[in-house]
């Protein structure tokens, strides 16, 4: 018995010395709420009273205001997916959905499961006219379930959509623009007055003055456009022209009139597959005499891997006539492939884009009495390129670009007059910006930079054009 009590109260100062130990370890620690800990910080954190201020503005129908106090914040705040996803909503609730959708993109590009930013992209997408993404959007929506008011919702609009695809299966758009600007080589030629020809004992032959780098300002005008009728859901047919003219201020021997114009049918194999085939034709004056014509065939495919990234593969045959006899010796057939990708940043506002291509221009012109086995001086001609560049947004008005380009030409025949056979290398450097003071006003402003560099120094030069031009669009 005296055991028994023993042991009894050996077993009851264990259990008060554990008891004293756990609450020890409780008291040391962190006490737990029952609010999350995003809640808790949150009513601390300086960064997140813009926030609960937008929430209030739009809960009480004020969005504009809303978009007002976030869209400064934007250069500082982007990527982050309350940020973003509140600046999406109050740009869509306040009539500017093209913002909004800058804005789902960088929230769905960090959790593309996010239903209600996607459900918010497709509205938007509906309310800037482009049904096919909104559809896409709205359809993904679907897919996750989503509770049965938000179902109804989604139904409405994709009858609507249906709607108006029915109604609208002719699209058109057209454009006017014109502008003014400064260049240093109107005509492509080389700086040097003096030229040895070594096929004619190394005889310096000094060159006219058209045919040396001259300089003008000019003006130039355009207007275009193009319309497409979709016949079905798979296949459909377009058509476009462009008119251009260039006015030298000075140098009316190189003014320049041209007309171009393309028709064809396109085929969309699901959403994310687009072929188009076509043929297209041109004429090209300078002077105002009849230069030369141009027609081929085209054909390029275009895959959409995601919204961030975009492939293309083109192909073109094309066949070039110069009307004047005394230069048809330069007719040429072309044959041109190529491949170009287009990837959007996560920031949503940056594109960067690249392409590659390969063409051949192949001999082709008549034999006539002063060029007896026809063809051109340098015969056939092997070219391969590349160019790649960007365009970023640098606020809700303007937009910056820039692109860089490269090609070796190669020639098949020996020069008879320089005795051997051209190679040119030619790079080109485009820096510009777009202007949106309107929706379907834009102000370019717009340098380039081309320098070709060829063994035959008749071929060598270097240009720079600086432009500015406005644009009117409608659509």
């Amino acid at each position: 018995m005296k055991f028994s009590k023993s042991t009894y109260w050996i077993f009851a100062g264990l259990l008060f010395a554990a008891s004293g130990i756990y609450a020890q370890e409780a008291e040391n620690k962190p006490r737990q709420s029952t609010e999350p800990a995003s809640a808790i910080t949150a009513a601390d954190d300086p960064r997140e009273k813009p926030l609960r201020e937008a929430e209030t503005l739009m809960k009480a129908g004020k969005s504009a205001a809303a978009y007002n106090l976030l869209e400064p914040l934007e250069f500082d705040r982007s990527g982050e997916v309350r940020f973003d996803y509140l600046l999406g909503v109050a740009a869509l609730d306040s009539g500017k959905p093209d913002k909004a959708t800058l804005a789902f993109e960088r929230v769905l590009a960090i959790n593309p499961n996010f239903a209600g930013a996607r459900l918010d992209m497709a509205r938007a997408y509906f309310q800037l006219g482009d049904l096919p993404r909104a559809k896409t959007e709205f359809e993904t929506v679907e897919k996750q379930n989503p509770p049965e008011a938000a179902r109804a919702t989604i139904q409405k609009y994709l009858d609507a959509i249906a709607a108006q695809q029915t109604a609208k299966q002719t699209r058109y758009s057209t454009y006017l623009e014109g502008g003014i600007g400064r260049d240093t080589n109107v005509n492509n030629s080389t700086s040097q007055s003096q030229v040895d020809v070594p096929g004619l004992g190394n005889l310096t032959v000094t060159l006219s003055p058209t045919n040396l780098k001259t300089a003008d300002n000019y003006y130039h005008i355009a207007a275009g456009g193009e319309i497409s009728h979709s016949l079905n859901t798979n296949w459909g047919l377009y058509a476009g022209g462009d008119l251009r003219q260039r006015g030298n201020k000075d140098q009316h021997a190189f003014d320049t009139q041209s007309l171009d114009g393309r028709a064809g049918m396109t085929f969309a194999a699901g959403k994310n597959n687009i072929f188009r085939l076509g043929g297209m034709g041109g004429r090209l004056d300078v002077a105002r005499m009849r230069n030369r014509d141009s027609a081929g065939v085209s054909a390029d495919w275009r895959h959409i891997y995601s919204q961030s990234n975009q492939a293309s593969i083109f192909a073109q045959r094309g066949r070039n006539l110069f009307m004047d006899p005394a230069i048809s010796v330069n007719n040429f057939n072309q044959t041109t492939l190529g491949a170009g990708w287009l990837h959007m940043l996560t920031d949503g506002q940056s594109v960067l884009f690249g392409s590659l291509f390969r063409s051949a221009e192949d001999d082709v012109a008549p034999k006539t009495a002063t060029n007896p086995y026809g063809g051109r001086a340098d015969g056939n001609k092997l070219t391969s390129g590349l160019r790649a560049g960007g365009q970023t947004s640098l606020n809700k008005d303007t937009e910056l670009f820039a692109s860089l380009g490269y090609q070796l030409g190669r020639y098949a025949k020996s020069n008879a007059a320089f005795l051997r056979k051209r190679q040119d290398r030619q790079l080109d450097i485009s820096l510009g910006s777009n202007w949106h003071w309107d929706k379907n006003w834009t102000l370019r402003s717009q340098l380039n930079y081309s320098r070709n560099d060829s063994n035959i120094v008749l071929y060598s030069y270097n240009r720079t054009d600086f432009s500015l031009t406005i644009r009117r669009e409608f659509r």
